[in-house]
Formats: structure tokens, C-alpha cells, sequence
């Protein structure tokens, strides 16, 4: 009996050669104020750690940290200190950061962080504008009020953006069972997190 490869992967998963994970404006003085914030900020969490296991590339931004703070203390030691500084509500003022995307062949974009309404949709939007096709891990975003982000969530649907989960996002990077890798990220995704 001859082998048969498997079909060609789908140009609409995401994989480690071509995702990159943007955290953007986890910070101190604006996470409090966060529905689920532990949750959001776990499950931040989750994916930066799943990165590390299967090589994605991770950046992350802060909104005028001299007003919000830095990013909270459970995540800023996971990121690379080059954390982009922003007055724009939207990445696109991360020139820098979008070129260092470009220059990796990184066209996929997982986006994680808050606030759905403001800083998230509107990078999602200018990052889709500069060519990215980007995915957005819903339950790792948020905004002070659930209305805000539920909102947000269906715009960014209907504009084209792809709307994810931490799970779904972590098991997609890792495509398949049976390696070492796979045992970590089960690991990950049987974590029990916070209410």
C-alpha cells in the first residue's frame, strides 16, 4: 500500500513560521478596571508561554505607560523588554515593530490585549490595512465594560479579521500530537484559570 501525503495546509491557519503574537496594553493601572481581568491576563499568559514552546515570535506595546503603568508584573517578565511605547491608540505609531513583522515574513497576526474597542480594534484594522491578516484571541482581550468589547468583537468580524480562542490558537500553532511540544501545550490547555 503506498503512502499518500496529507492535503496542503490552509493558507487560513496560523502557523509558527508565519504568526506572530502582539500583546497589546496589558498594563497596571488599566487592567483593574478590565471585565475578567484575571482571566484575560491568564490566559495572555498561556499564549505567550505556548509561543515560547513552538518558536512565535511575540511583541507587545504599552498605551502612555507614564499614565497606565507598565504592563501588570505576571506578564512583563515573559516579554521582551523593547516593548513598544505608543500616544496613538492603534500599532501603526510601532512603525518599528510592524517592520521588524515584515522583515521576519510574519503576515499573520495573533492579537491578544485590551481595550477591545480602542487600542485592539483599531490596530486590528490599520494592521489589516497594511497587508496582515489578523486573528484575535477573544478570550484574551477585553474592555471595562462587556458591551464595549462584544461590540468590538462583531466589528472586527465583519471586517474581515479572524476571531480565535487561547485554546483553539495555541493547538493550531502546534498542528499536530505525538511530539514533545504537543505534551507542553496539552499541558497548557488542561490549566485550570481563574473564575
Amino acid at each position: 500500500m503506498s503512502h499518500v501525503p496529507p492535503m496542503p495546509r490552509s493558507p487560513l491557519l496560523m502557523s509558527p513560521a508565519d504568526t506572530a503574537l502582539l500583546v497589546i496594553d496589558v498594563q497596571e493601572k488599566l487592567i483593574p478596571h478590565i471585565a475578567g481581568h484575571a482571566r484575560i491576563v491568564w490566559n495572555v499568559g498561556r499564549l505567550i508561554e505556548g509561543a515560547g514552546i513552538l518558536g512565535v515570535h511575540v511583541l507587545a506595546t504599552q498605551q502612555y505607560p507614564q499614565g497606565l503603568g507598565p504592563t501588570v508584573a505576571e506578564l512583563a517578565p515573559r516579554l521582551d523588554p523593547r516593548t513598544a511605547t505608543k500616544t496613538m491608540f492603534s500599532c501603526r505609531e510601532c512603525r518599528e515593530l510592524i517592520g521588524e513583522l515584515q522583515a521576519r515574513g510574519c503576515w499573520k497576526l495573533l492579537i491578544a490585549g485590551i481595550e477591545t474597542h480602542v487600542c485592539v480594534q483599531q490596530s486590528v484594522f490599520d494592521l489589516m490595512a497594511e497587508g496582515f491578516q489578523v486573528y484575535v484571541a477573544v478570550d484574551a482581550a477585553g474592555s471595562r465594560h462587556v458591551l464595549d468589547h462584544d461590540v468590538a468583537l462583531r466589528r472586527i468580524d465583519s471586517a474581515g479579521a479572524a476571531l480565535t480562542t487561547t485554546e483553539a490558537a495555541l493547538l493550531e500553532w502546534c498542528e499536530a500530537a505525538g511530539t514533545a511540544q504537543f505534551k507542553q501545550i496539552s499541558a497548557l490547555v488542561r490549566q485550570a484559570g481563574p473564575p
